[in-house]
């Protein structure tokens, strides 16, 4: 009997190609929540989940067989690295492939606020569009805007770039002392960052000290014209801080594609016309989506065949 593989959802097609006949995959319809994990990874060697497959310390030690854990995602907070820990058990992540997409979207997201897209499609769509006229709609411009990144991985420099092109100023905070990549600027801290910014992106990963980093002291730092932009993790936003700032007009608007309770929202989010939601879109292409799964499945034949994983998660 060949070895039992848990594929907690369905992939893009053929991207887990390199298993096939090697191993039984178990094609998972979308498995979320521990109770629904427990059952289904015992007598599995490895599992390939996604970001919303929360693998905690009880889904771990059901893993009776387990040896690997695949994330297929960049993130690794929905799983609990202690637990694999203890049982001698690998992780990965999937670095790197979603970096353009992801900083792809993060624009579309910026623009599709500031330029107030959606809100023109949807105007066009009941009816309500009766020709050009000239206070119709307005947004502003991004060239000479500031942006602030916070965070410059990969991603943050990715989005540095493109706004580059499009004439803004970059600064950026992030721990690292060789953060910058292209020419952007360091504030001096996060509270200089949200008072300068016209919009704010946020790409920092969530660890402890990064959840509700932008809470409501400082959504208040931020200027009654700025915008906040969330592509990275949703628990870095306290979501019912902005929903207050928002209503009270501290804010211009915001776009976000994760949530803080995903798929839920905070009351009050959903009938913000000044907000862009998103459903978790950010490494949202055909090619990427194919190549991460691809990348966790090499992540998860090299551990089962005793080779060093290329994106292996630090346990300790």
């Amino acid at each position: 009997m060949t070895p039992r593989i848990l594929i907690t959802h369905p992939l893009v097609a053929g991207g887990l190609a390199r298993l096939e006949g090697r191993y039984t995959l178990i094609q998972a319809e979308g498995l979320e929540q521990p109770a629904e994990l427990r059952a289904a990874i015992r007598g599995c060697v490895g599992v390939i989940p996604v970001c919303s497959a929360r693998l905690d310390a009880s889904v771990i030690e059901s893993g009776d067989t387990l040896r690997v854990i695949a994330n297929c995602a960049v993130g690794f907070d929905n799983i609990d690295l202690a637990a694999a820990a203890r049982r001698g058990i690998v992780v990965t992540n999937t670095p790197g492939v979603l970096t353009e997409a992801t900083a792809d979207l993060t624009f579309a997201a910026i623009l599709g606020l500031v330029r107030r897209v959606v809100a023109g499609d949807r105007l066009v769509r009941s009816g309500g569009f009766r020709g050009f006229g000239p206070t119709l709609l307005l947004g502003c411009d991004l060239a000479g805007k500031t942006l602030g990144i916070v965070g410059l991985g990969q991603i943050g420099r990715a989005v540095a770039r493109r706004a580059l092109g499009f004439g803004m100023t970059v600064v950026f905070v992030d721990p690292r002392p060789d953060a910058a990549d292209p020419p952007a600027r360091r504030a001096p801290s996060l509270e200089a960052l949200l008072a300068e910014a016209d919009i704010v992106t946020l790409h920092t990963p969530l660890l402890p000290e990064t959840r509700h980093l932008l809470d409501a002291r400082a959504l208040a730092l931020m200027k009654p014209t700025a915008y906040l932009v969330n592509t990275s993790r949703g628990p870095i936003v306290d979501e019912r801080a902005l929903v207050a700032a928002l209503q009270a007009g501290r804010l211009a608007g915001a776009a976000l594609d994760v949530y803080e309770r995903e798929p839920e929202l905070a009351p009050g989010l959903r009938e913000l016309e000044q907000v862009l939601l998103l459903p978790h879109l950010g490494s949202a292409t055909v090619e990427t989506r194919r190549r991460m799964a691809e990348l966790a499945a090499a992540n998860l034949d090299a551990v089962l065949s005793g080779q060093p994983p290329p994106n292996p998660v630090p346990l300790a």
